[in-house]
């Protein structure tokens, strides 16, 4: 108990030095007064796995690394208390979560809202997309800023603006020289043409990471093999959406992936390789992290459930709203992948969200080549990692908290005042009932984006109530959120804090 109260004090003492230091970044201050009492009376069953006709016996707070029996009172837009058998203030809102699990919410440390991409723009803009978070359980996002007329500044001050529409907390991720509360560098190892870097612009790229103390992040396919391979595949006279999925085979994400881990290696840098699809990529991950490589693999939510027959639809929509990149691969890839989530190989889920309605699919009609990629996730992401990964049992609830929030606050270094459930960290806090069934479709969800790549997925859990800094914004099925109200969350420096190991750097190569 003593070593709990401890760690206890060291988390709270944390979040205020966090606080002290992003208070001032903040362009939508916290404007909630809510008080809540989230209900969690129980026996604790700890390591138990739950299947989805059992519901924990009247409820459990649950971190990444516990399960406890306890109350939480949240107040001033902060959690003040764990404890057992909290009385409720006067005035304060009582939540009953009798029977479900109260977490800390959800972080996608992989969006992109309003970007223009292929001569499109995505339909959700930082209102449409965070509110549909909110009513899926996540409460936090870091959202992809790209340059303008080739000016990275430029560039991370329309997505300020973009972000004037929040309504919940987000960062960003861009390739920045300049120190804006940006801690993460993003490469295009593809698109030839447009984003795609090659060898020397991504070991100079690394190189300044390394002395920003930044993380570098790399979509890794073969650029110029893709590239080839689009023209053969449309050459040959395979139009449709099956063309995307023929020319970017699983073996150029993983060569990408391996010559990203290993420049990396070289100049001495952590590596964070997004939406990793493949067996090929998650080996090239898996076998870095063995020789202990600081490598994050991050799978994303649409590899983890679907497979690539949706890109053979006969139906163009349906087919077209399949396409994203790397492409959802087969089953094997999928089962592969959840297995490598399952045992630590990959490190947390993200959904890559990037929305483009069915007219906006339909420009590609005729050449796969110019179809919109991007598939949505923010809403489901939460559900679908239940769903997959803790309902059959592959994972606790523990490690659901884990892969879908702590582990994304932990590298970008935003933890504990993010992904915990402790007095003194932000009032991001979950209900899911796991006895609850719902379906997936375009009819209910709340993005703007008029298909559904999951649709007709059914659900066994849901998120009941969505708390964002204290305010109650998901609760008995609807949304209560306001435009404006969200808030920048400044990510310091990553560094020694992506391995744990203070003291020990990389040292292959002196910059």
């Amino acid at each position: 108990m003593q070593a709990r109260e401890r760690r206890s004090s060291q988390l709270e003492a944390a979040c205020r030095s966090d606080r002290r230091q992003q208070d001032g970044d903040s362009r939508h201050p916290c404007s909630s007064t809510i008080i809540s009492v989230l209900h969690a009376s129980a026996v604790s069953t700890h390591n138990h796995l739950h299947s989805h006709q059992q519901k924990p016996p009247g409820g459990e707070v649950v971190n990444h690394d516990l399960q406890l029996k306890a109350d939480v009172l949240i107040k001033d837009g902060l959690i003040a208390e764990v404890a057992p058998d909290i009385k409720a203030p006067a005035g304060a809102k009582v939540i009953n979560a009798s029977g479900s699990y109260v977490m800390p919410g959800g972080i996608d440390p992989h969006t992109h809202l309003a970007m223009p991409f292929m001569g499109q723009v995505a339909c959700d803009d930082f209102y449409s997309g965070q509110a549909a978070a909110l009513a899926g359980g996540t409460t936090m996002h870091i959202d992809f800023a790209l340059p303008v007329n080739h000016s990275l500044m430029a560039g991370f001050r329309e997505w300020q603006a973009k972000a004037e529409l929040a309504c919940a907390d987000y960062g960003f991720h861009m390739a920045v020289t300049k120190w804006q509360g940006i801690n993460s560098f993003k490469f295009f190892m593809a698109y030839k043409g447009a984003l795609m870097v090659n060898d020397e612009e991504l070991l100079q790229g690394f190189i300044r990471c390394r002395q920003l103390g930044a993380l570098p992040q790399v979509h890794a396919e073969n650029g110029e093999a893709v590239a080839l391979g689009q023209r053969l595949v449309f050459d040959a006279g395979v139009t449709g959406p099956e063309g995307h999925a023929l020319s970017r085979p699983a073996a150029l994400e993983g060569e990408a992936a391996g010559r990203a881990i290993r420049l990396a290696s070289f100049v001495g840098v952590p590596l964070y390789v997004v939406h990793v699809m493949s067996i090929d990529a998650m080996e090239e991950v898996a076998r870095a992290r063995k020789a202990g490589l600081p490598v994050i693999g991050e799978p994303v939510a649409s590899g983890l459930a679907l497979d690539e027959s949706a890109m053979w639809d006969a139906n163009f929509t349906s087919a077209a709203a399949a396409v994203m990149s790397p492409p959802i691969r087969s089953k094997q890839h999928r089962i592969a992948l959840k297995r490598a989530l399952t045992g630590g190989l990959l490190q947390l889920v993200a959904t890559d969200h990037a929305v483009f309605n069915s007219s906006q699919k339909a420009v590609g009609r005729g050449d796969f080549r110019v179809i919109p990629n991007g598939v949505n996730g923010l809403e489901e992401r939460m559900h679908v990692v239940w769903q997959e990964m803790v309902v059959p049992g592959l994972i606790t609830p523990r490690d659901f908290v884990r892969v879908t929030s702590t582990a994304a606050a932990q590298v970008f270094n935003i933890y504990p005042r993010k992904g915990r459930i402790a007095a003194g960290s932000d009032a991001d806090v979950i209900v899911l009932d796991p006895s609850v069934k719902h379906t997936i479709s375009a009819a209910t969800h709340h993005s703007r984006i008029d298909t559904n790549v999951y649709e007709g997925k059914d659900i066994h859990g849901k998120v009941t109530v969505t708390i964002s800094r204290g305010r109650l914004v998901w609760y008995e099925g609807k949304l209560d959120v306001e435009p404006g109200t969200g808030r920048f969350i400044f990510c310091r420096r990553t560094g020694r804090c992506l391995t744990g190991q203070a003291g020990r750097e990389q040292t292959p190569l002196r910059v």
